[in-house]
């Protein structure tokens, strides 16, 4: 059983990314810049930004973070994306969610110019993406593939099990999946809460890929023998051993299905570095058209 370390790759993909950095700048052209906004006071999705500007700083990038109050009306919200979508400096920006409840998460995605939608969630982003068109992928979609690719997994006729369909990860990571590209040429089933002889289908897939996000969901029971497994799941689950109180876990009962895979992602420490080290692909791309355009 081979780990596909998501830590590693993600620092990899970082070097690369600061070498082009620094290779604009010798040039005179200035340099990449991530913005991100941030509505409320909820603790993961502040050490979820604090992160990507930390990040976004570590490579080179100018980073630039607006944090509102949880009562932001919708009117401020709005405005704060009218100026980051016209503003020639930034090249892509994100909206941190969820988002307070008084604000509609849609209305806020679809105001967002699709050329610095970062986070791949604009419409004609997503539609670019289903027509294999050049586009801003989802950021952990894409980190799987990228680690699919780097691990040099075969995916080509091999049968894909998606579990989840969210709009996030498992309907696009389903159709990149699908794509006459490599990684991807798969047979794909994307399984949800109405999926009838889950267990079944589920022992079909040579590469199984779990975002439903349920801790430890995915059971050895459901996992073909070889089979590449990857977590997309990340959960708090208490546990008095640890000095937190807690320990994160995935949707995968990790250490019994590890015992049958050839692959597998850890939790932490698989798929979840690369969503950030993904995002920062993305804005780099985005900078790239400025510049060179």
């Amino acid at each position: 059983m081979e780990i596909i370390d998501g830590k590693r790759i993600s620092e990899e993909i970082r070097q690369e990314i600061g070498a082009e950095v620094a290779s604009m700048i010798d040039k005179d052209l200035r340099a990449p810049h991530l913005a991100a906004v941030i509505v409320g006071d909820d603790p993961a999705s502040q050490t979820y930004v604090a992160s990507k500007e930390k990040q976004a700083k570590g490579v080179g990038f100018t980073s630039t973070v607006y944090r509102m109050p949880a009562d932001t009306s919708r009117e401020e919200l709005m405005g704060v994306i009218e100026f980051l979508n016209n503003d020639n400096d930034v090249d892509g920006f994100i909206v941190q969610l969820p988002l307070p409840a008084h604000i509609d998460e849609q209305e806020v995605l679809l105001s967002i110019n699709p050329a610095k939608d970062v986070d791949g969630f604009h419409p004609e982003n997503v539609g670019r993406m289903a027509l294999g068109l050049p586009c801003y992928i989802p950021a952990t979609p894409n980190g799987i593939m990228e680690l699919l690719k780097r691990y040099q997994v075969e995916t080509a006729g091999k049968s894909c099990v998606v579990l989840g369909r969210s709009h996030i990860v498992g309907s696009p990571v389903s159709i990149l999946m699908s794509q006459k590209t490599t990684p991807g040429n798969a047979t794909v089933t994307l399984c949800h809460s109405r999926t009838q002889n889950l267990k079944e289908v589920c022992r079909e897939a040579d590469i199984l890929i779990a975002a439903i996000g349920q801790p430890r969901f995915v059971t050895a029971d459901m996992v073909k023998e070889g089979a590449v497994v990857i977590d997309v799941g990340i959960h708090r689950v208490e546990d008095p051993s640890k000095k937190s109180g807690f320990r994160l876990v995935g949707d995968v009962d990790y250490d019994e299905v590890a015992k049958k895979a050839s692959m597998i992602t850890p939790v932490p420490g698989g798929v979840g570095p690369m969503t950030i080290a993904s995002l920062l692909q993305n804005t780099l791309k985005a900078a790239k058209k400025q510049v060179y355009s």
